[in-house]
């Protein structure tokens, strides 16, 4: 064990731990973040997705000594069930969540993109999303969410 310092949602937290130890399991269970899930445990379903320096990664995956010093945002981040952030709201009113096992994943990506690209297309955000999986089918329902945000932003699809 060896103590890792990890920057989550904007508070330090040193954290005594393997460093290899994979930054979801260090969310779930050293901080009590339950938002993103363990769904395949290979970075292929995306159900662990957080950013990383604004850039979505699978938890899953992540050693927890390789983000030391980075800035990690999960789910928790983007706002509360009394106070939903933009992009849990247009969730919320496009009914993209079914199960919700995989939206705090597809949250987290989609809010990478819209940071990034405040303005995308319907293509755009169809290719960015691809890395996360629903399987509930819920899909178009959560690209309209998404694409709810992107108008909000200032731009007609």
């Amino acid at each position: 064990m060896t103590q890792v310092t990890l920057n989550v949602n904007g508070s330090s937290q040193a954290l005594e731990l393997e460093p290899d130890m994979p930054l979801l399991y260090a969310l779930r269970n050293h901080l009590g973040l339950n938002g993103a899930k363990y769904g395949c445990g290979l970075g292929q379903c995306g159900a662990c997705t957080v950013i990383v320096d604004g850039q979505p990664v699978f938890s899953c995956l992540t050693p927890c000594a390789g983000v030391e010093g980075k800035e990690i945002r999960t789910v928790e981040s983007l706002g509360t069930a009394e106070h939903p952030g933009p992009l849990q709201q247009a969730f919320i009113d496009k009914q993209a969540a079914q199960c919700g096992y995989c939206i705090a994943g597809m949250l987290m990506r989609a809010q990478s993109l819209l940071e990034s690209n405040p303005h995308p297309d319907e293509q755009t955000i169809r290719e960015y999303m691809a890395g996360n999986l629903c399987r509930c089918g819920t899909h178009l329902r959560i690209i309209e969410a998404i694409s709810q945000v992107a108008r909000q932003n200032g731009r007609s699809q």
